[in-house]
C-alpha cells in the first residue's frame, strides 16, 4: 500500500526547537548520480536527530553554487526515502534542491507511526523545513523562511496537505492518490473498510509498531467490525481535513480513479476547501490508483515540476495544464495489450455532480439476506494486490465482479439510446427496512451489455452506507462512487445493493433487507470536459518533409559520401571489438561515452556494469546501429558497425522488451516475427527458443493473458531466434521471480556454451557474478576495468585465511598487530583479514606460519558489489 503523509507548518521556531534538528556526528554520506544528459546530481545522506527520533535523509542538489527553491518529497507507506530518490534526482536536476526523508518507524528512521499526528510525522517535517532554511543552497523568503513545496503520493501526499495547513511556510504542494479525511477513507459512511485498514496495519509491520493509540483503534473496531467516535475522532484529528481553512497554497491534486482507498470523493473535498480559502487549484484523475492501472509516472512528474515552476520559481511562462484534467482509458495497444490513454479537460473543475442526467430504472420492491457470518460475501476489489488489479481489466471492458444470488436486489434500465459518458457519482434514493435494526448495503452501477449477460463495475468501485433504524422503513440517498465511463448505445446501466463485500465487515448476525426505488437513477455527464482528439502519427506530417529533404541531400552530397569501412579479415572471428568509441549527444555537456575500447572473444558472457549515466545504454545502442558514434568504431566479426549493417543479422538484442499482438499465442507472434525478417522458416530454431523460453503450455495462449514475468522470457525467445552468433540482453530478468532468474542464468550459460557470446547489462550484481565470465566496468562513459570476472573479484585487498581450527579472540588480535594488516576478524571458517597498503599475501602467510595459525588456504575475499563500488568511487 502507498499511503503518505507529510510535513506540517508551524508559524516560527524558537531557538530551542531550531536547536533540535542535530546531524549525527559520523552519519553524514555523500554521493555524485550522472546521467547522460543533465549535470551531476549531488546526494548527501544523514541521520538527523528530530523531536526525540531519527530521521534517516538525502538532500540532492546539482548545478552551480546559486540558490534555488527547495522541495520536499515523501514516501509510501511501508517503503522509505529510497523510493522517491529517482524522482528526486530529476527535481535537482531541474534546479530544485531535494530533501527526502523515510517517516517514522520506516527503513532506518527510529519511532511510533502515527499516522500524521500533528505532534510527530507533522512536526517533524517542520524541523526539516528549519534545516533548509539554513542551507546554503535555498532560496530564501526572509530568515528561517525558504521558498518550498511538498510532494508525494499518498501517505506523502497527505503529508503534503498537513504540512501546509500547519507550517505557513511551505508555498506550494503537488499530493496524488491520497486522503482528506482518513476516517471517511477507511470508514465510509460508518461502515468499516476491513480488508484496506488491515493491509495498512500489516504493512506498517504489526500493530505493535504503532502508536498505542492507534493500535488500540485498531484492534477494537477490527473486533467489533464498527467503528466508534472515538475511533473517527482518532482519525479525523491526523487528516488534512482538520486543517483544511487553513491550507491556502496553490495546490495540484492528483487523485486515482482506480482506487478502492482514496477515492475520488477525497480529492473533490480537499478541492473545495482549498478554493475556498482563495488558493489556485488545478484537479488531475489518473488513471491508476492503489488498486493497480496506470500511474503515469512521467506525465504526472512532469506536471508536478511545471507546477513547482509556477509557484516556486515564479516562471510565469510555466504551462501548468487545465484546471481539470482526466485520463480515460479506451481500446487496447495492439503492439503489447495495454489500455489506451487519453486525455479530456476542462477549464473549470466540474465536480462530482455536474450535468445529472435522470435515467428510469425498473424493479419491484425485493428482498434479500444478509447469510450468517457475512459469508460468503460478494467481490468487487480486491485490495492490496496493487500491480494489475480488477479495476485495469474493467477499463478494458472485462467484467470480474461477483454477487451471489439471494444477496442482492438489482434495478435495471431500458437499453441506452445513445452513448452516455459518466463522470461523477450518480445517485439514487431507496426505501430500507430490515429484520434488524440495522443494515449495512453495498451499492453499485453496472454496465450491462445488450446480450445481459456481460457487466462491467467501472473500476471495480461499491458504495457502502450503513442504515440506523432500518426495521422501521427508512428512505436513503445513495452517493455511488465517482466514475468515469463510457456506456455504449444498447447497454443498459443496472443499480445492485449487496448485504455483502469482501473488502468491508458487515453485521455477522442473518437479517433480510428489502429495497425499493424511491425515483430516478441520477448520473452526472460533466459534458463541459472536453476529450483530446487523437493526434495524426507524427510521420503523416514528417515523411513527406524527410522525404524530399532525404532526396536533396542525396544529390547534394552523393558524391561525397564515405563508404563503409572495409571487413578486417584479422577479426572475422571476433565477436566485437569496440575501438576509442564515443558519443556526445547534442545540446549535452559533456561525453555519454569516451574513449572506449574493449574487445569480446567468442564463449564469453559479458557483464556490462555501471551506475546510472555510466553510458551503457548508448554503448548498446551504437551497438545495435541504432545511433552513430562521433568518433572510434565497433566491429562484429570484423565488419564495422552503420545503421542497416547486413553484419547486424548475425547479432540478436532484447533492450526494452518486444511488441506482442494480444489476441494471439505466444507461439503465432514468434512464428510472424519471424517471417516478417523474410528469412527461411527452418533458420529460425523456433523450437530451440521456445525451450529457453520454458513457457510450456502458455505458448498456446494468447499473449493478452500473460504476466509480465512471461512476456519478458517470450521477448528473449524472440531475440534468440535464428540462434545469432552475438546476444545482447539489456536487464533480462526483470519481471522474474526468482526460479525464472535462476532458469534465465542457466540459460545464458548454455547459450554462450554452444560458441556463441552473450552481453548483458544488469542491475543484479549477484547475478552476474554467477553468470558472467568476464566484466566490463564503466563510469562517466570511460572504461574504468575490464578482464575475467575471477580477476576483478580477487583484485580486492581483503583475504580469507581457511583455518583448521577455530582462530580464538587473542591470537586474532596478534595477527590483526601484524606489519601491513589493517584488521583480522575470526569468521567461522578461519579469519578474514584485510590487508593495508603495505601489506601482501606473501608476507602474511610467512607470519601466520610463525604464529602457528593452523592454515588451511589463503585467497581473495570480496564480492562483486564491492569490487564494483570500489571501481567506481561508490556512485552506483
Amino acid at each position: 500500500m502507498d499511503l503518505r503523509l507529510r510535513g506540517l507548518r508551524r508559524p516560527r521556531r524558537i531557538i530551542a526547537a531550531v536547536a533540535a534538528v542535530v546531524v549525527l556526528a559520523g552519519a553524514g554520506t555523500w554521493t555524485a548520480v550522472a546521467s547522460d544528459d543533465a549535470p551531476p546530481v549531488h546526494q548527501a545522506d544523514q541521520v538527523m536527530a528530530v523531536n526525540g527520533v531519527r530521521l534517516d535523509t538525502s538532500y540532492f542538489t546539482s548545478g552551480d553554487s546559486g540558490r534555488r527553491p527547495a522541495v520536499l518529497l515523501g514516501h509510501g507507506f511501508g517503503g522509505t526515502k529510497d523510493d522517491v530518490r529517482e524522482q528526486a534526482e530529476d527535481l535537482a536536476a531541474d534546479g530544485y534542491a531535494v530533501l527526502t526523508w523515510s517517516a517514522r518507524g520506516f527503513g532506518r528512521s527510529t519511532g511510533k507511526i502515527g499516522l500524521n499526528d500533528p505532534k510527530g510525522e507533522v512536526a517533524d517535517v517542520s524541523q526539516l523545513i528549519d534545516w533548509l532554511a539554513k542551507q546554503p543552497q535555498v532560496q530564501l523568503d526572509k530568515a528561517g523562511d525558504p521558498r518550498v513545496g511538498l510532494a508525494g503520493a499518498s501517505y506523502g501526499g497527505a503529508i503534503s496537505l498537513l504540512a501546509a495547513g500547519h507550517d505557513t511556510r511551505v508555498d506550494a504542494i503537488a499530493p496524488a492518490i491520497t486522503y482528506w479525511n482518513l476516517a471517511d477513507a477507511l470508514f465510509p459512511d460508518g461502515v468499516f473498510k476491513k480488508l484496506w485498514t488491515g493491509v495498512f496495519f500489516n504493512t506498517g509491520g504489526g500493530c505493535a509498531r504503532f502508536e498505542p493509540a492507534l493500535c488500540a483503534m485498531y484492534e477494537r473496531v477490527a473486533e467489533s467490525g464498527t467503528p466508534d467516535a472515538a475511533a473517527r475522532a482518532l482519525l479525523e484529528e491526523r487528516s488534512p481535513s482538520a486543517v483544511g481553512d487553513r491550507i491556502k497554497v496553490p495546490t495540484l491534486l492528483l487523485q486515482g480513479q482506480t482506487d478502492s482507498l482514496f477515492t475520488l470523493a477525497q480529492s473533490d473535498a480537499a478541492e473545495k476547501a482549498i478554493r475556498a480559502n482563495g488558493a489556485p487549484v488545478d484537479v488531475d484523475w489518473i488513471a491508476g490508483g492503489h488498486d493497480g492501472g496506470d500511474l503515469e509516472a512521467g506525465r504526472v512528474q512532469a506536471r508536478v515540476t511545471s507546477w513547482f515552476d509556477r509557484y516556486l520559481k515564479d516562471d510565469k511562462g510555466a504551462d501548468t495544464g487545465p484546471a481539470f484534467r482526466i485520463t480515460r482509458t479506451g481500446g487496447v495497444d495492439s503492439t503489447d495489450g495495454a489500455a489506451l490513454l487519453r486525455g479530456a479537460s476542462d477549464d473549470t473543475y466540474p465536480g462530482l455532480t455536474a450535468g445529472d442526467r435522470s435515467i428510469a430504472l425498473t424493479g419491484r420492491e425485493q428482498s434479500f439476506a444478509n447469510p450468517p457470518g457475512a459469508s460468503p460475501p460478494a467481490v468487487s476489489a480486491l485490495p492490496g494486490l496493487g500491480g494489475g488489479g480488477l479495476s485495469q481489466l474493467s477499463s478494458l471492458g472485462v467484467g470480474v465482479s461477483l454477487d451471489f444470488p439471494g444477496q442482492f436486489a438489482a434495478f435495471t434500465s431500458a437499453p441506452l439510446t445513445t452513448d452516455l459518458r459518466v463522470t461523477g457519482s450518480p445517485t439514487a434514493t431507496l426505501h430500507v427496512k430490515s429484520t434488524s435494526e440495522d443494515a449495512v448495503l453495498f451499492g453499485k452501477v453496472y454496465d450491462v451489455g445488450p446480450d445481459g449477460r456481460q457487466q462491467v463495475l467501472p473500476s471495480q468501485l461499491v458504495a457502502p452506507v450503513r442504515v440506523e433504524g432500518a426495521k422501521a422503513g427508512k428512505d436513503v440517498t445513495l452517493t455511488l462512487p465517482a466514475i468515469d465511463h463510457e456506456v455504449d448505445k444498447g447497454h443498459r446501466l443496472r443499480l445492485v445493493l449487496a448485504s455483502t463485500d469482501l473488502g468491508y465487515a458487515s453485521p455477522a448476525a442473518p437479517a433480510t433487507y428489502t429495497v425499493s426505488l424511491e425515483g430516478d437513477l441520477k448520473v452526472p455527464t460533466a459534458a463541459a470536459v472536453s476529450t483530446a482528439a487523437a493526434p495524426l502519427p507524427s510521420w503523416v506530417w514528417w515523411l513527406p518533409l524527410a522525404g524530399a529533404g532525404l532526396a536533396l541531400a542525396l544529390l547534394v552530397t552523393g558524391r561525397r559520401r564515405t563508404t563503409t569501412p572495409a571487413p578486417d579479415p584479422e577479426l572475422a572471428e571476433v565477436p566485437l571489438q569496440i575501438t576509442d568509441l564515443s558519443k556526445k549527444y547534442a545540446g549535452g555537456d559533456r561525453y555519454s561515452v569516451r574513449d572506449l575500447s574493449f574487445r569480446v572473444e567468442k564463449g564469453q558472457v559479458l557483464g556490462l556494469l555501471g551506475p546510472n549515466g555510466a553510458g551503457k545504454t548508448t554503448t548498446l545502442r551504437m551497438l545495435m546501429g541504432l545511433i552513430r558514434p562521433d568518433g572510434g568504431e565497433i566491429r562484429v566479426f570484423g565488419h564495422a558497425i552503420r545503421p542497416g549493417a547486413p553484419v547486424l543479422s548475425r547479432v540478436g538484442a532484447f533492450v526494452e522488451g518486444a511488441g506482442f499482438l494480444p489476441h494471439l499465442s505466444g507461439r503465432q507472434n514468434l512464428e510472424l516475427y519471424w517471417q516478417a525478417t523474410g528469412r527461411p522458416a527452418e533458420d529460425a530454431h523456433l523450437d530451440e527458443a521456445l525451450e529457453i523460453a520454458g513457457l510450456g503450455d502458455a505458448l498456446a495462449r494468447a499473449v493478452r493473458t500473460y504476466s509480465q514475468g512471461m512476456r519478458q522470457r517470450l521477448a528473449i525467445a524472440q531475440a534468440m531466434l535464428g540462434l545469432p552468433d552475438l546476444l545482447i540482453l539489456d536487464e533480462p530478468t526483470n519481471g522474474l521471480d526468482p526460479p525464472q532468474i535462476r532458469e534465465m542464468r542457466e540459460v545464458m550459460i548454455r547459450y554462450a556454451g554452444a560458441g556463441r557470446t552473450v552481453i548483458v547489462s544488469s542491475h543484479l550484481l549477484a547475478e552476474v557474478e554467477q553468470t558472467c565470465t568476464h566484466l566490463v566496468v564503466m563510469d562517466r562513459g570511460r572504461l574504468v576495468q575490464a578482464g575475467p570476472v575471477g580477476v576483478i573479484v580477487g583484485s580486492g585487498d581483503t583475504l580469507l585465511v581457511g583455518t583448521a581450527t577455530p582462530v580464538e579472540e587473542p591470537l586474532a588480535e596478534k595477527v590483526a598487530a601484524l606489519p601491513g594488516v589493517a584488521s583480522a576478524v575470526p569468521t567461522d571458517d578461519g579469519l578474514l583479514v584485510r590487508l593495508d597498503a603495505d601489506g601482501s599475501a606473501q608476507h602474511l602467510v610467512a607470519e601466520l606460519v610463525r604464529l602457528d595459525v593452523p592454515v588451511q588456504s589463503v585467497g581473495p575475499h570480496r564480492r562483486l558489489e564491492d569490487a564494483f563500488l570500489t571501481l567506481i568511487g561508490g556512485s552506483a
